[in-house]
């Protein structure tokens, strides 16, 4: 199976672009959605966080108090570690296994912390979704609402978009009109399209 990696920082429109990608029929592994799953209330990752943090990053329902932890490890690099530590390994194995069972030519693993973590030796090329640090302030504000130093601070605490870009093998300009987002996905599916295929006649 030949993985297309894409990332981005923070209000970058990853999630605008990999849409794009689904409507081609492409399937999408995100890593997101496994950092979500395995924290479900009942799930063992949720009863160690629940064990190390205690009762206040637990909602009165037993679920996760998202905001809570999110507060301690923001100002607490060794907690911030800890959780990185117990989460990661687990992702990485949930991506696996999704990639695994794709159906698509090739697929799409979306991932904020893809060259941060070893996600990034599940992927055979990096698509870094690129916007000016302006623009990201701007949209994530407007999508989460907040204040402008907690959105500087996390775009601060991300790897750097220069860094980024040393490690892209496409990057996909995301400033122009949102009507040139379609037609610009679909060069860079078919250039994928012709990559898997390359692959998968070696295989």
């Amino acid at each position: 199976m030949y993985v297309v990696g894409l990332t981005g920082g923070i209000g970058s429109g990853k999630t605008t672009v990999a849409n794009e990608f689904t409507k081609l029929g492409v399937n999408l592994v995100d890593a997101d959605i496994a950092s979500r799953e395995l924290v479900k209330t009942g799930a063992p990752a949720l009863e160690a966080i629940a064990n190390h943090f205690g009762p206040t990053v637990i909602q009165t329902d037993g679920s996760l108090n998202r905001g809570a932890l999110r507060e301690i490890v923001f100002h607490d690099g060794a907690e911030k570690t800890w959780l990185e530590q117990l989460l990661h390994p687990l992702i990485g194995q949930w991506l696996i296994q999704q990639i695994t069972v794709s159906q698509s030519p090739y697929c799409i693993l979306v991932s904020p912390l893809l060259l941060e973590t070893s996600q990034a030796q599940l992927v055979d090329c990096v698509l870094v979704v690129d916007v000016e640090e302006s623009t990201q302030l701007e949209r994530t504000l407007a999508r989460d609402g907040g204040n402008e130093g907690t959105v500087r601070a996390i775009i601060a605490a991300q790897m750097s978009r220069a860094k980024r870009l040393e490690h892209a093998d496409d990057v996909f300009y995301n400033e122009r009109a949102f009507n040139t987002v379609a037609p610009r996905v679909l060069t860079l599916h078919n250039k994928y399209l012709r990559a898997a295929g390359v692959k998968q006649a070696d295989e």
